[in-house]
């Protein structure tokens, strides 16, 4: 089992301490550091023993020794853990593209559980749940002081129950449950369709089916627009995509890139430090460009839009992402487990770490609240009505059928666009900010 990185949710990495001692001090130092650590491995052992011994209940070993594992990890940061064999397979098949739960990403801020963001398609993104919303409860029991993962674990469950979260949410005076339905949760991490004359590339998640949906899906819709001749431009839509592995963030940067830094890596030891170049190549041969990003943009995501945006390929567009950067390495230890370590801090190409800050948006825009579903309105039965309805009205005789043709196809156009700003007012901006760029051209 090979190791491999992800960009994960958030998280720090502890300074490197450097030292000017002359090696007789230095190796006194260590002598000295090296007794108090069998010191400390010594009283782990007696606390270990006493409990095994004198605790009011007989326990697990294998238990204590795996909670001793985990508490060591997450006391770093809050991305480095301990996973047991079945969470480490689990995992696996995530990265893979199927898995079973709710469809959520979340971590943890103040003691609390927090959605980064929910999946496209998923029972909780088809259920309500937002980036942003705080998990107070499930089925009625307080998530308050338990850990990260032992708050998943009680998310998890078998599929087709039901789960019921309380949920905080910004704006909501009060607290509200939603309930959910576990199922399959089935990622297709990338999906290309055309939106007018622009090409809207949807990126849900960076694991290993990302970049070839992405380069398989472009040319099968450019191939229907005609050629690129017909594209106005891409929309890279990057919204509540919590990120994944590291390769495909920056598969995808180099897709859009013809050289330049994609981004670099740095670790406690410096000569495991990494730099990462584009190799030349852009598969929409230097089309405009829009990169879409909001609250639940985090980890590979922020990689690819920080390195698009310092770069100038692309203008982006939305609201602050998550502000994540740190990357994860997954090492796999003794008995099937794994062990999620954060080993190195990321930055974009101009050098800037998005640790806690985000990546800021050239572009402001913010998506409206989800309106709640009322009841369908009365049909009045008034049905609007034009000249052309009229019995006996005069034909148009100073336009071809061509050009009426033209004409209604512009309205049809036009249409679309409106209920597009009513459905995805973000995608809207940016599907008109091309048509600007493709009109006016680019300085």
């Amino acid at each position: 089992m090979k190791k491999f990185l992800i960009a994960a949710i958030g998280g720090t990495l502890a300074g490197v301490i450097l030292t000017t001692q002359v090696a007789a001090p230095l190796l006194a130092q260590d002598e000295g550091r090296s007794t108090t650590v069998y010191q400390q491995l010594d009283l782990f052992g007696d606390v270990f023993e006493r409990i095994r011994a004198q605790y009011v209940e007989e326990v697990d070993e294998a238990d204590l020794i795996e909670a001793a594992i985990n508490g060591m990890l997450s006391s770093l940061d809050p991305h480095s853990s301990y996973l047991p064999p079945d969470d480490a397979d689990a995992m696996r098949v995530q990265t893979r593209g199927s898995f079973g739960g709710l469809g959520i990403e979340v971590t943890q801020e103040e003691g609390f559980v927090k959605v980064v963001s929910p999946m496209d398609g998923t029972p909780a993104d088809e259920a309500g749940v937002e980036a942003g919303d705080f998990i107070t409860h499930v089925d009625g029991e307080s998530l308050l002081g338990l850990t990260l993962d032992e708050a998943v674990d009680l998310m998890r469950g078998p599929i087709g129950s039901e789960i019921i979260i309380t949920v905080v949410r910004e704006g909501r005076e009060e607290p509200f449950d939603i309930s959910i339905i576990r199922d399959t949760i089935k990622l297709t991490a990338a999906t290309v369709r055309q939106q007018g004359e622009a090409v809207v590339i949807r990126i849900t998640t960076f694991n290993d089916q990302t970049y070839p949906n992405v380069v398989e899906g472009f040319e099968e819709v450019v191939g229907e627009m005609g050629g690129l001749d017909n594209v106005e431009g891409v929309v890279l839509d990057l919204r509540n995509n919590p990120g994944g592995l590291l390769k495909q963030a920056i598969a995808i940067s180099d897709a859009f890139l013809e050289g330049g830094e994609i981004v670099s890596t740095r670790g406690r030891d410096p000569e495991e430090s990494d730099r990462v170049n584009a190799e030349p190549g852009d598969i929409t041969e230097g089309k405009p460009l829009v990169v879409l990003i909001n609250g639940g943009s985090a980890s590979a995501s922020e990689i690819v839009a920080g390195a698009l945006q310092d770069h100038h390929r692309g203008v982006v567009v939305g609201t602050k992402s998550f502000g994540k950067g740190s990357v994860q390495t997954v090492m796999p230890i003794r008995g099937d487990g794994a062990m999620r370590l954060t080993t190195a801090r990321y930055y974009t190409p101009s050098g800037r770490s998005i640790q806690a800050l985000g990546v800021s948006p050239d572009i402001v825009v913010e998506q409206p609240p989800r309106r709640e579903e009322t009841e369908e309105e009365e049909d009045t039965g008034f049905t609007p009505r034009s000249e052309a309805d009229l019995r006996g009205s005069l034909d148009n005789d100073s336009l071809s059928e061509d050009e009426v043709r033209q004409i209604e196809q512009e309205r049809e156009e036009a249409e679309a666009a409106a209920r597009l700003r009513d459905e995805d007012f973000q995608l809207s901006y940016a599907v008109d900010l091309l048509h600007g760029l493709s009109t006016f051209g680019r300085e």
